[in-house]
Formats: C-alpha cells, structure tokens, sequence
C-alpha cells in the first residue's frame, strides 16, 4: 500500500478534499486533531485520512488551524462519515467546523466547560488510597 502525506492550510482545505473524493479516495477512514502546545505555531493540526481501496493507497492530509479563528469548513457533504469525527474533534478541542450539519457535543455532557484533549486542560487530581496503606492527605 503506498500513502502520500499533504500539508495544507484552512483556505485550501475544502478544495483539496474535494479534489481527493474526484482523484477516487473513497473512503475517509480518520479525522483527528493534534494539540501542539508549546511545541510549535500554529498550535494546532487536523489530521485526516482518506482510502482509495481500487487503488490500494492513502492519504494523509495535515491542516494547520490559526490560534485565533480555531475554525476549519466541514467536509460532511463530501464525506458523510466525517460526520461524528468532526462532532468529537469539537468537543475534544474545540475545533468549530463550518457548515457542520449538528455540531454538538459528542463525548462530553452538553454543560462541560472546556476541551479535555487541549494539552493546558487541568487533569484534577484525586488520591489514591491502596488497602492497607497509611491514609494521605
């Protein structure tokens, strides 16, 4: 199987999408994020995967999202399988997508204040208690 890497930016997302679907990618297979925080600008990256199977081949195609704007068009209406990618991207790191036909919470209850998979979220902390272990405050 060979697989093609494609970076992008917001403005030439949609247009490179559908010229992936016309190129006989059937299948998007993967939509996630990444949370580069720290690391590198801009802080975060979509990351989609796309599978032609008559042609044994993928393609990975990596978007860099602004810090400020944090929106990107939604590709439902080429691929309707990005349909619940998009929702968890959202709820995970808040990621709005244009044009997304419900896009709602997914994962996380609808009055959760932040994104859990941003890498500044606040973990919480609880103790551990093992059995037998002196108690710890």
């Amino acid at each position: 199987m060979s697989y093609e890497t494609i970076n992008v930016e917001v403005d030439e997302y949609l247009e490179k999408v559908e010229s992936i679907k016309n190129d006989g990618y059937e299948m998007m297979v993967d939509l996630t994020a990444v949370d580069w925080y720290r690391k590198r600008e801009p802080r975060f990256q979509l990351v989609v995967n796309f599978l032609s199977v008559s042609k044994n081949s993928r393609i990975i195609l990596n978007v860099n999202v602004q810090d400020e704007e944090l929106k990107v068009p939604s590709i439902c209406e080429i691929y309707p399988s990005a349909n619940f990618y998009e929702r968890e991207v959202f709820d995970m790191f808040g990621i709005e997508f244009e044009n997304h036909p419900e896009l709602t919470r997914i994962l996380m209850p609808d009055d959760w204040e932040g994104n859990p998979l941003r890498k500044d979220y606040g973990t919480g902390r609880i103790p551990v208690q093992f059995k037998n272990a002196p108690k710890v405050d």
